[in-house]
Protein backbone atom coordinates (compact mmCIF):
# COMPACT_ATOMS: atom_id res chain seq x y z
CA UNK A 1 0.00 0.00 0.00
CA UNK A 2 1.41 3.55 -1.17
CA UNK A 3 0.74 6.26 1.45
CA UNK A 4 -0.21 9.25 0.32
CA UNK A 5 -0.42 12.87 1.56
CA UNK A 6 -2.32 15.77 0.16
CA UNK A 7 -0.93 18.98 0.42
CA UNK A 8 -3.74 22.23 -1.20
CA UNK A 9 -5.50 25.28 0.60
CA UNK A 10 -8.81 23.91 -1.09
CA UNK A 11 -10.19 21.74 1.03
CA UNK A 12 -13.04 20.72 -1.88
CA UNK A 13 -10.30 19.97 -4.09
CA UNK A 14 -8.56 18.17 -1.95
CA UNK A 15 -11.49 16.07 -0.81
CA UNK A 16 -11.97 15.32 -4.30
CA UNK A 17 -8.60 14.51 -5.11
CA UNK A 18 -8.73 11.58 -2.17
CA UNK A 19 -12.40 10.39 -3.53
CA UNK A 20 -10.64 9.66 -6.85
CA UNK A 21 -7.37 8.02 -5.07
CA UNK A 22 -9.48 5.92 -3.30
CA UNK A 23 -10.78 4.29 -6.22
CA UNK A 24 -7.15 2.42 -6.50
CA UNK A 25 -6.65 -0.16 -3.71
CA UNK A 26 -2.96 0.08 -4.13
CA UNK A 27 -3.43 3.90 -2.35
CA UNK A 28 -4.17 5.16 0.95
CA UNK A 29 -4.43 8.88 1.45
CA UNK A 30 -3.22 9.02 5.21
CA UNK A 31 -3.76 12.55 5.39
CA UNK A 32 -4.43 16.40 4.19
CA UNK A 33 -2.52 19.10 5.07
CA UNK A 34 -3.48 22.87 4.26
CA UNK A 35 -0.49 24.40 3.38
CA UNK A 36 3.49 23.57 3.63
CA UNK A 37 4.03 24.14 6.93
CA UNK A 38 1.57 21.79 8.29
CA UNK A 39 2.64 19.65 5.84
CA UNK A 40 6.34 19.52 7.09
CA UNK A 41 4.76 18.70 10.35
CA UNK A 42 2.47 15.77 8.77
CA UNK A 43 5.56 14.27 7.80
CA UNK A 44 7.11 13.73 11.01
CA UNK A 45 4.48 12.22 12.57
CA UNK A 46 3.20 9.53 9.73
CA UNK A 47 5.68 9.75 7.11
CA UNK A 48 3.91 10.06 3.49
CA UNK A 49 5.11 7.68 0.76
CA UNK A 50 3.97 9.99 -1.87
CA UNK A 51 3.13 13.64 -1.24
CA UNK A 52 0.67 15.40 -3.82
CA UNK A 53 1.62 19.39 -3.24
CA UNK A 54 0.25 22.50 -4.68
CA UNK A 55 2.76 25.76 -5.66
CA UNK A 56 0.50 28.22 -4.51
CA UNK A 57 -0.20 28.47 -0.52
CA UNK A 58 -0.31 30.40 2.29
CA UNK A 59 2.55 30.50 4.75
CA UNK A 60 4.80 28.28 3.11
CA UNK A 61 4.70 27.38 -1.00
CA UNK A 62 4.60 23.92 -2.35
CA UNK A 63 8.57 24.45 -4.06
CA UNK A 64 9.70 25.45 -0.42
CA UNK A 65 7.44 22.71 1.00
CA UNK A 66 9.18 20.40 -1.13
CA UNK A 67 12.61 21.49 -0.40
CA UNK A 68 11.89 20.95 3.66
CA UNK A 69 10.50 17.90 3.03
CA UNK A 70 13.24 16.20 0.97
CA UNK A 71 16.09 17.61 3.39
CA UNK A 72 14.01 16.01 6.72
CA UNK A 73 13.33 12.76 4.44
CA UNK A 74 15.02 12.24 1.25
CA UNK A 75 12.80 8.75 0.32
CA UNK A 76 9.67 10.68 0.33
CA UNK A 77 8.29 11.41 -3.31
CA UNK A 78 6.86 14.70 -3.81
CA UNK A 79 4.44 15.50 -6.76
CA UNK A 80 3.80 19.00 -7.79
CA UNK A 81 -0.38 18.95 -8.47
CA UNK A 82 -0.91 22.43 -9.97
CA UNK A 83 -2.80 24.81 -12.07
CA UNK A 84 -0.08 26.78 -13.18
CA UNK A 85 2.12 25.23 -15.91
CA UNK A 86 4.73 28.24 -15.01
CA UNK A 87 8.53 27.48 -16.45
CA UNK A 88 10.02 29.07 -13.59
CA UNK A 89 8.15 26.92 -10.93
CA UNK A 90 8.48 23.61 -12.72
CA UNK A 91 12.43 24.42 -12.30
CA UNK A 92 12.34 25.35 -8.83
CA UNK A 93 10.28 22.55 -8.05
CA UNK A 94 12.59 20.20 -9.79
CA UNK A 95 15.23 21.44 -8.44
CA UNK A 96 14.22 21.47 -4.82
CA UNK A 97 13.39 17.46 -5.70
CA UNK A 98 10.29 17.22 -6.57
CA UNK A 99 9.77 13.80 -8.40
CA UNK A 100 7.59 15.35 -11.16
CA UNK A 101 4.85 17.60 -12.20
CA UNK A 102 1.24 17.46 -12.86
CA UNK A 103 -1.66 19.68 -13.86
CA UNK A 104 -4.82 19.55 -11.99
CA UNK A 105 -6.96 18.71 -15.19
CA UNK A 106 -5.31 15.36 -15.52
CA UNK A 107 -7.48 11.94 -15.89
CA UNK A 108 -8.62 10.05 -12.36
CA UNK A 109 -6.41 7.13 -14.12
CA UNK A 110 -3.23 9.31 -15.19
CA UNK A 111 -3.17 10.48 -11.53
CA UNK A 112 -3.23 7.06 -9.89
CA UNK A 113 -0.25 5.60 -12.29
CA UNK A 114 1.53 8.90 -11.85
CA UNK A 115 1.72 8.28 -8.20
CA UNK A 116 2.57 4.81 -8.68
CA UNK A 117 5.73 5.93 -11.23
CA UNK A 118 6.73 8.18 -9.04
CA UNK A 119 7.17 6.14 -5.67
CA UNK A 120 8.66 3.40 -8.37
CA UNK A 121 11.09 6.06 -8.77
CA UNK A 122 10.04 7.59 -12.54
CA UNK A 123 10.40 11.38 -12.67
CA UNK A 124 6.69 12.25 -13.79
CA UNK A 125 6.62 15.10 -16.74
CA UNK A 126 3.58 15.77 -18.85
CA UNK A 127 4.96 16.56 -22.36
CA UNK A 128 3.45 20.25 -22.85
CA UNK A 129 5.79 20.61 -19.26
CA UNK A 130 8.64 18.93 -20.49
CA UNK A 131 9.33 21.01 -23.42
CA UNK A 132 8.45 23.38 -20.97
CA UNK A 133 11.65 22.61 -19.24
CA UNK A 134 13.77 22.11 -22.52
CA UNK A 135 12.82 25.41 -23.68
CA UNK A 136 13.78 27.43 -20.34
CA UNK A 137 17.02 25.07 -19.67
CA UNK A 138 17.88 26.33 -23.71
CA UNK A 139 16.98 29.89 -23.14
CA UNK A 140 19.56 29.45 -20.16
CA UNK A 141 22.30 27.43 -21.62
CA UNK A 142 22.04 29.58 -24.73
CA UNK A 143 22.08 33.19 -22.44
CA UNK A 144 25.27 31.84 -20.63
CA UNK A 145 27.03 31.05 -24.12
CA UNK A 146 26.44 34.55 -24.91
CA UNK A 147 27.82 35.82 -22.18
CA UNK A 148 30.46 34.44 -22.07
CA UNK A 149 31.41 35.19 -25.47
CA UNK A 150 30.76 38.92 -25.03
CA UNK A 151 32.15 39.05 -21.07
CA UNK A 152 35.65 36.63 -21.78
CA UNK A 153 36.01 36.21 -25.58
CA UNK A 154 35.52 33.22 -25.00
CA UNK A 155 35.91 30.99 -28.54
CA UNK A 156 32.97 28.30 -29.11
CA UNK A 157 35.37 25.47 -28.13
CA UNK A 158 36.17 27.60 -24.70
CA UNK A 159 32.61 27.86 -24.59
CA UNK A 160 31.68 24.50 -24.94
CA UNK A 161 34.42 23.65 -22.87
CA UNK A 162 33.46 25.89 -20.17
CA UNK A 163 30.28 24.68 -19.46
CA UNK A 164 31.55 21.23 -19.06
CA UNK A 165 33.44 22.65 -16.26
CA UNK A 166 30.17 24.06 -14.85
CA UNK A 167 28.41 20.45 -15.31
CA UNK A 168 31.39 18.59 -13.20
CA UNK A 169 32.72 17.19 -16.16
CA UNK A 170 36.92 16.42 -14.93
CA UNK A 171 39.44 17.30 -17.05
CA UNK A 172 39.82 13.77 -18.41
CA UNK A 173 36.48 13.42 -19.10
CA UNK A 174 35.95 16.89 -20.99
CA UNK A 175 39.05 15.79 -22.99
CA UNK A 176 37.52 12.15 -23.72
CA UNK A 177 34.19 13.07 -24.75
CA UNK A 178 35.78 15.85 -27.31
CA UNK A 179 38.61 13.97 -28.19
CA UNK A 180 41.07 15.90 -27.39
CA UNK A 181 44.92 15.30 -25.81
CA UNK A 182 45.15 15.87 -22.38
CA UNK A 183 47.98 18.34 -22.18
CA UNK A 184 45.55 20.23 -25.50
CA UNK A 185 42.02 19.94 -22.84
CA UNK A 186 44.83 21.24 -19.83
CA UNK A 187 45.71 24.20 -21.68
CA UNK A 188 42.23 24.88 -22.95
CA UNK A 189 40.93 24.73 -18.99
CA UNK A 190 43.88 26.62 -18.18
CA UNK A 191 43.04 30.01 -20.61
CA UNK A 192 39.49 29.77 -19.82
CA UNK A 193 40.65 30.27 -15.84
CA UNK A 194 42.71 33.22 -17.19
CA UNK A 195 39.85 34.59 -18.95
CA UNK A 196 37.85 34.35 -16.23
CA UNK A 197 40.23 35.76 -13.44
CA UNK A 198 39.80 32.29 -11.24
CA UNK A 199 42.06 31.14 -8.94
CA UNK A 200 40.40 27.43 -8.78
CA UNK A 201 38.21 25.43 -10.56
CA UNK A 202 34.89 26.05 -7.76
CA UNK A 203 35.72 29.70 -8.14
CA UNK A 204 35.80 29.14 -12.07
CA UNK A 205 32.41 27.22 -11.65
CA UNK A 206 30.85 30.04 -9.50
CA UNK A 207 31.85 32.31 -12.69
CA UNK A 208 30.61 30.17 -15.48
CA UNK A 209 27.04 29.36 -13.51
CA UNK A 210 27.03 33.12 -12.67
CA UNK A 211 26.54 34.01 -16.72
CA UNK A 212 23.19 32.52 -16.56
Amino acid sequence: MIKVMLVDDQMLLAEGIKAVLKTSPDLEVISIAADGEQALAMCADNRPDVVLMDIRMPNMNGVVATKKIKEFDNTIKVLILTTFDDSDYILSAINNGASGYLLKDVGAQALIDSIKNAYAGDTILPSKIAKKITDAAAMVASDREYRLRNTYGFSDREVEIALMIADGFTNRQIASALKLADGTARNYISTIYLKLGADSRSEAIQKIKNMG
